[in-house]
């Protein structure tokens, strides 16, 4: 029986722009499909990306994220400083091979971009992390080359061969699958613009491919629910097998179709994007009455004393700035407005999480002279975390926003945290800052708490 290895690229599509809360909700649901691979799209902003990797690691439990990019020197070491400290990470090189590909994309000779690749895989292998050579336009490629190619990437985890002009047929891509010979593994890619990806997939599979590139949603690539089908189906008498949960297949796939179809409408949970989807831009030229408009079209209800400190330090940030957006305003009313005395106080957390084991989180919080612990089970780290602030506290709010911005750039970045409640209808919001997220998200959500208990206390 042929396990086969389903490597998803609905996060890589060329035409899809997705928010840093989308990706993460996606990564999410191919997790809990059994997906063994999502790959990721190459470095583009240091600064989101990594901490977008960063997080997603915290959510992903058994899939490799596999992180894309070029075959230089410079994008191999960008993306190995992304990944590092990650235990289920990969590095997925991207090496065009067809003639063409190789003299201007690659901008190299065939004897060149051998010794690179194989100078890239050594790099990736000695960091510790699973090494993919993905092979562009491999069907346009001279069988020669792509020998050479083969003996040069012998150490990768995965070479992967794609059918990028979707010019061969299934029965003559899965001869020209079986007729490459490799020490590691094989995958397989095919351009789904003729409609026959999927079967380009299966015999590929049957030919000895060990790992399919899909997508879940999209028209590019492979289709996932598809393929998965097929494997359902007709694997046992095809001697063909995979991780899939096949009974949540097409519920997942609806849910990430949402996902991908409802952006525009559904409120932001997690944003760490630097683009700002509501439209707000305030500059130094903004008045009063522009920051309150904006502030109420964040959903706020401020008292006036709380409109003026946050139109205060909003000139402050405008005047070093020039431009103060959504997020950035958020974060202003996070920190002044309806500034109140810590009714609980952060102790100590411990997060457990594994990829044989539910997510769970210990809070312990200080109220008065009382130290009170809470635990529970969630969907992820900070799920379980805000859980257990649930079971201390003895009440649930209703979290209508959850941002997550970078602040800084690196391993070690700080990110800041945005948590909304809502409660009776109004709105507050507590900020966390830490390089730690998990730690920077509790600190934001026991400061929303303490101000709707303030509230509630002296109303």
């Amino acid at each position: 029986m042929n396990m086969i290895r389903i490597a998803d690229r609905t996060l890589c599509q060329k035409e899809a722009v997705f928010s840093f809360k989308e990706k993460l909700e996606i990564a999410r649901y191919l997790d809990r499909l059994n997906v063994d691979q999502i790959d990721l799209p190459k470095i583009e902003n240091e600064k989101t990306d990594i901490l977008l990797i960063n997080t997603m690691a915290t959510f992903v439990r058994d899939a490799v994220l596999s992180v894309g990019t070029d075959i230089d020197r410079f994008g191999i070491e960008k993306a190995l400083h992304a990944v590092s400290g990650i235990a289920n990470a990969g590095i997925r090189i991207e090496v065009p091979v067809s003639p063409v590909g190789m003299e201007y994309i690659a901008k190299k000779k065939a004897p060149a971009l051998i010794a690179a690749v194989a100078e890239a895989v050594s790099a990736c292998k000695e960091a510790g992390v699973f090494t993919e050579i993905y092979a562009l336009d491999a069907t346009r490629a001279e069988e020669s080359f792509l020998a050479e190619l083969t003996k040069a990437a012998k150490d990768a985890d995965l070479i992967t061969l794609s059918d990028d002009a979707a010019e061969m047929l299934p029965d003559s891509f899965a001869r020209f699958v079986g007729s490459i010979s490799a020490e590691s593994g094989i995958g397989v890619a095919a351009s789904n613009k003729n409609g026959l990806a999927c079967a380009d997939a299966v015999l590929a599979a049957k030919a000895g491919a060990s790992c399919i590139k899909t997508s879940a949603v999209g028209t590019e690539d492979i289709p996932l629910e598809t393929f998965a089908t097929v494997l359902k189906n007709c694997g046992n008498t095809n001697g063909l097998s995979s991780k899939i949960r096949y009974t949540e297949l097409n519920k997942t796939i609806k849910q990430i179709g949402w996902v991908t179809d409802n952006n525009s409408n559904e409120k932001s949970v997690v944003n760490v994007s630097d683009v700002d989807e509501s439209g707000i831009r305030l500059t130094q030229e903004s008045q009063r009455d522009d920051v309150n408009s904006a502030i109420s079209r964040l959903g706020y209800d401020l008292s006036i004393e709380d409109q003026e400190a946050v139109y205060e330090a909003f000139t402050r940030i405008a005047a070093k700035r020039g431009v103060v957006d959504a997020h950035e305003l958020d974060a202003v009313i996070a920190s002044v407005a309806l500034e109140v005395p810590q009714t609980y106080k952060l102790e100590s957390y411990v997060i457990n999480s594994g990829n044989i084991i539910n997510t769970s989180a210990q809070i312990s919080m200080r109220r008065d002279d009382q130290i009170l612990n809470g635990i529970d089970l969630g969907d992820g780290p900070v799920d379980a975390a805000f859980l257990a602030i649930e079971k201390i506290i003895g009440h649930h709010y209703e979290l209508d926003d959850f941002q997550i911005q970078a602040l800084s750039e690196g391993k070690e970045a700080l990110g800041q945290t945005v948590v909304k409640l809502r409660n009776n209808g109004k709105l507050y919001s507590g900020k966390g800052i830490s390089s730690d997220i998990i730690g920077a998200s509790i600190r934001a959500y026991i400061s929303a708490v303490n101000k709707i208990i303030y509230e509630e206390n002296n109303g």
